[in-house]
């Protein structure tokens, strides 16, 4: 099994990105929670936002009205649209699922927010 993120880079103050991550090797059938974390180095791994396959949506306070997580079950892919970023929001951004075999995580992409 595979996830592969995309979409994260250096962003001033105020803007946006749109993170994806499509999972590979594992049918879309068999993946339930969908979930972005971020995790800086040092500090403890936080969950951003997840959605279930009914897509039901659950965020972290922090992130509470400006991210927006989504999902395609066709493509087993989920993204999160970030707006209005602050310099507190740079992280390594992890994508993870909750399968059958249990929670899955990739490798992350980095967001850097300029002050």
């Amino acid at each position: 099994v595979q996830l592969q993120a995309s979409g994260g880079g250096l962003v001033q103050a105020g803007g946006s990105l749109r993170l994806s991550c499509v999972v590979s090797g594992i049918a879309s059938e068999d993946v339930s929670v969908m979930s972005w974390y971020r995790q800086a180095p040092g500090k403890q791994r936080e969950l951003v936002a997840d959605i279930t396959s009914g897509g039901a949506a659950n965020y972290g306070i922090s992130v509470k009205g400006r991210f927006t997580i989504s999902r395609d079950n066709a493509k087993n892919a989920v993204y999160l649209q970030m707006n209005n970023l602050n310099p507190e929001d740079t992280d390594v951004y992890l994508c993870s699922v909750l399968t059958s075999r249990g929670r899955l995580y990739g490798q992350g992409t980095q967001v850097t927010v300029s002050s």
